[in-house]
This record gives C-alpha cells, structure tokens and sequence, in this order.
C-alpha cells in the first residue's frame, strides 16, 4: 500500500520562494531501488515532471527539468520519508497543481536517455501552487 500526501502549496508573488513536502508511507528494504518525483499541471496543459530523485543502495541521483534547473531543487530525507521540493526564484509559469509521485525500479537511466520524466505508478492527491 503507497501513500502519498503532499503540503506546502500556496500563493506566492513572483520572485519568491516556496517549499513543498510529500509524506510518505511505502514499504522498502534496504536492496530496494525506487524514484520518487515532482509533477505540476497547469489548466489545460499536459502534466510534465518536474524534478525527480532516484533512490538506490549506492545513494540518490537527482534530475531537474530544464524548465526549473537552477531554481528547484529536489531533496529526500530518509528518516523522516519525507520528499521536498525547495522552489525558488518562481515565475508565473510555475503556477500549477503539484504532485508528488512514486515509481519502484531505477528510473534514472531511462531518463537521462530521454531527456525527460516519463509517468510514475503512484500518486498523492496534489497541493496547488498559484504565482502573481
């Protein structure tokens, strides 16, 4: 059973900073190879990924999309399972309903070869972000 649960979302005034966090519960063991990521859709556009951290027993790799590189940044805390996503510099564009998701297996490889995030298999409720 996965459960995600996203907090942090709110207004913001361009040029600001925001700070989302997804909670979650999961069971793991210590061979277990995962990624967790951010995903944001903006009404009517297509949901895109964001930013991602694939977990492994050698550590956590982290992709940024070109879109926020720079003024995102993706970060996991273990002992609290606890996924971040420390927004910075936000522009209007960034307004969005974000999502934190999970998918098991190593997702960096296939990303990298893509250049972008494809879709994960689980996912929480979303917390909305709204730029001015």
């Amino acid at each position: 059973h996965v459960q995600l649960v996203e907090s942090g979302g709110g207004s913001v005034q361009a040029g600001g900073s925001l700070r989302l966090s997804c909670a979650a519960a999961f069971a793991t063991d210590t061979s277990s190879r995962y990624c967790m990521g951010w995903f944001r859709q903006a009404p009517g556009k297509k949901r895109e990924g964001v930013a991602v951290a694939a977990i492994s027993v050698s550590g956590i790799d982290t992709y940024h999309t070109d879109s926020v590189k720079g003024r995102f940044t993706i970060s996991l805390d273990n002992g609290k399972n606890t996924l971040y996503l420390q927004m910075n510099s936000v522009v209007p564009e960034d307004t969005a309903m974000y999502y934190c998701a999970v998918t098991p297996g190593y997702c960096m490889t296939a990303i990298r070869a893509r250049g972008s995030i494809m879709d994960f298999t689980y996912w929480g409720q979303g917390t909305q972000v709204t730029v001015s």
